[in-house]
């Protein structure tokens, strides 16, 4: 994350603007109508029917996505040649749900109900790379089917020479990829990861075998095909380690912070839950790579930044004045972005770069997945 502007004193944006469409042919089919379901969202209402949330929003007057409530009937884009009843047809393959468990990747539910993660994703309308919690639900086709052990062998080859690893307390990817002698890229990518949150209980699939372990002194430095300075690296071992150490807030502890702190800064508690669920998963003892520390993932100088909006210097190993500093930079975000998208790509890539180069390929999913996530808060 990486933010360095000044507030300034536009309102912020509604949760769904209504005022546009992305593109100028949402349906060109024509519109028929469909009944919604139980655990249908408008991302992935979208995705089913080719279109996209605003348009769906915007056709049916949705100005909040809480209010898709099941058994009421929507407006959704028309099949080449359908009739009204083929419409619900076109969910048939992804009715069946999944409530996520404890310790689940996207990759596990996958493998055990013999499908891939894309067509998960696609019928959860998520990212494949989004970062998933216990008790979602996530949309499954029909055809899907716990696999036996013998199937889920079978389409999973690439587990089978890697190594497992079952997360402790206190434990980070980093420190869990030195010791396996594996990079952060490495790990996140065998295990369909967003970002490099992780939680006890957690499976991971060490990839590879017999690789020379790391070096102690040899910090990993890089993720997302970013590479870091060694200063940066050690000052971030440094955060992890007194965190490490330090009694934190329990997830429910930190939920109810959140909600607190935004609601008396004037943001969308769910907004703010949504950034600090992507971020860190509502665990303070998380410091990424680049030393973005603690439940809503701030690093030094936006921290700096953060403590020039509240008049005081805000200690980011604290879980009060973490979440202060992220909350106060959502407040100026969303005031001086000129929707709340923008607010949070600039929350993830910071607003400078996003008004002057747009939104990179991994900040709009981040985008998505914070959508998602707001939805479900």
């Amino acid at each position: 994350m990486v933010i360095a502007l000044p507030p300034a004193t536009v309102p912020p944006a509604a949760v769904i603007p209504t005022h546009a469409v992305s593109h100028s042919t949402p349906a060109p089919h024509g519109w028929t109508t469909y009944t919604v379901r139980s655990g249908d969202t408008l991302i992935g209402l979208a995705a089913t029917f080719r279109t996209t949330p605003r348009a769906l929003a915007v056709k049916n007057g949705i100005s909040d996505a809480r209010r898709l409530w099941a058994g009421s009937t929507i407006q959704v884009p028309a099949r080449p040649s359908a009739t009204a009843k083929a419409a619900p047809r076109a969910t048939a393959r992804a009715t069946a749900t999944h409530t996520v468990r404890a310790g689940e990747t996207l990759y596990d539910i996958a493998a055990r109900y013999r499908t891939t993660v894309p067509a998960i994703a696609k019928a959860s309308g998520i990212s494949p790379r989004s970062f998933i919690f216990p008790g979602q639900r996530l949309r499954l086709s029909t055809s899907a089917a716990p696999a036996t052990h013998s199937s889920a062998k079978a389409i999973a080859p690439a587990r089978a020479t890697g190594a497992g690893y079952v997360v402790r307390s206190g434990d980070t990817l980093s420190g869990i990829a030195a010791q396996h002698g594996r990079t952060v890229s490495a790990l996140v990518k065998a295990n369909g990861m967003r970002g490099t949150t992780i939680f006890a209980g957690q499976r991971l699939v060490i990839p590879g075998s017999a690789v020379r372990k790391a070096s102690p002194k040899a910090l990993p430095n890089s993720f997302a095909g970013r590479t870091y300075p060694q200063k940066v690296v050690q000052n971030a071992a440094r955060n992890r380690a007194i965190l490490a150490h330090r009694h934190t807030p329990t997830r429910s502890q930190t939920k109810a912070l959140i909600t607190a702190t935004a609601r008396r800064h004037g943001v969308d508690p769910r907004l703010a839950l949504a950034i600090s669920m992507q971020e860190s998963g509502w665990n303070q003892k998380q410091v990424s790579v680049a030393n973005a520390v603690g439940i809503m993932q701030v690093i030094p100088s936006a921290g700096d930044w953060a403590s020039s909006l509240v008049g005081r210097k805000l200690d980011l190993l604290d879980p009060q004045d973490n979440v202060t500093a992220g909350v106060v930079m959502l407040r100026a975000l969303t005031r001086m972005a000129a929707s709340e998208d923008q607010a949070v790509a600039g929350y993830y890539q910071g607003l400078a770069s996003v008004r002057s180069r747009g939104m990179f390929t991994d900040t709009k999913a981040y985008v998505a997945n914070i959508r998602a996530l707001k939805g479900r808060m």
